[in-house]
């Protein structure tokens, strides 16, 4: 059950993100939802796999940089998550520059604060 909260939240976060953000656009589905679920069910694995292990080795730049470099780690993960999705299941979106996966990292993070928030996941 989780899991399945974990995903309905990041995939809340990920449309705000293709919807505010430019230079993110969805490929390959004929319904953009489809595209947002395979993308959300991607960054959702990473996340849980992935992200603690890449958290620790970065751990050294993340504390010089008082945390901020913890965005950038968050922007990997969202390449990984479009990579993935597009290689997997063709489906997925396209980030047009480093700056646009940079603020739509910002915004799913902020997205997924508060939804976490609402539902009390932690």
């Amino acid at each position: 059950m989780n899991f399945i909260v974990r995903w309905l939240v990041t995939a809340i976060a990920v449309a705000a993100a293709v919807w505010l953000v430019p230079g993110i656009a969805v490929i390959g589905a004929t319904e953009s939802w489809v595209a947002i679920a395979i993308i959300s069910l991607a960054l959702a694995l990473i996340d849980m796999s992935v992200k603690p292990l890449l958290q620790l080795l970065s751990l050294p730049i993340t504390c010089l940089t008082f945390g901020i470099f913890y965005l950038v780690v968050n922007t990997i993960m969202l390449y990984l998550a479009a990579w993935l999705s597009n290689e997997m299941f063709h489906i997925g979106f396209v980030i047009a520059s480093f700056g646009s996966a940079f603020v739509a990292a910002i915004v799913i993070s902020i997205v997924s604060a508060i939804m976490n928030g609402i539902v009390g996941d932690n």
